[in-house]
């Protein structure tokens, strides 16, 4: 009578953590350029929603300084754990990404135009976003 095989011999077992090395080896770098674009659409998103408040302030009471506070235009509930929002010259908003995220020290510049309107500019080696270059 012939004996059965019982559970995978060393050859199989080979086989499939290399296969799973394979795997991970292209999955792990492709979820952290995943999270890194969404954390910059995150960071993008939030200095975008002070557009409106913004443009409001410079209509009604002149140009935004660098001692106009968010305060000032009436977004005092804006938060994000990514970064800061700050007002960091003439009609002009900055986001700056702090060490919490994978994108540290990076930059979202939104300036004002007269002739075009707000403008959008990223730092560094920002992940491409829709909406800024």
């Amino acid at each position: 009578m012939k004996k059965m095989q019982k559970g995978f011999t060393l050859i199989e077992l080979m086989i499939v953590v290399a296969i799973i090395g394979v795997l991970s080896a292209i999955a792990i770098p492709a979820y952290q350029n995943y999270v890194s674009r969404s954390e910059a659409a995150s960071g993008l998103a939030t200095v975008k929603a002070l557009i409106t408040p913004a443009e409001l302030f410079i209509q009604e009471s002149g140009n935004l300084q660098t001692t106009t506070t968010l305060d000032n235009i009436g977004t005092t509930g804006v938060a994000n754990s990514l970064g800061v929002v700050t007002i960091s010259a003439e009609n002009t908003l900055l986001f700056t990404f702090n060490g919490t995220s994978s994108i540290n020290a990076e930059t979202f510049t939104l300036a004002r135009d007269v002739d075009t309107g707000w403008a959008c500019a990223a730092s560094g080696t920002m992940p491409a976003v829709d909406g800024c270059s």
